[in-house]
């Protein structure tokens, strides 16, 4: 933990990362298609499409940051938006 974090952060986070839950939401759509194909692709090729895979874990990746920084669980900093 970087310090000590702020106590009323709690009140404005959840607004703050409104954005990030409308592009995660959209980007879980997305996975959920790329796993159907990728289930198709392990079977036939019987191995998981790198890119896929990347894209998978880049969301999740987004996915806990953010959730990590709503629950206090990190920092006050706000999350970057993408995979990295």
């Amino acid at each position: 933990v970087e310090g000590q974090l702020n106590r009323f952060m709690p009140l404005v986070k959840w607004i703050l990362d409104i954005p990030h839950f409308i592009i995660l939401i959209v980007l879980y759509l997305v996975v959920i298609v790329l796993t159907i194909i990728a289930w198709f692709a392990i079977l036939i090729v019987g191995r998981y499409p790198r890119s896929m895979f990347d894209f998978v874990v880049g969301v999740e990746r987004w996915s806990y940051r953010v959730t990590a920084y709503v629950f206090l669980l990190t920092t006050d900093r706000y999350p970057p938006f993408g995979f990295n």
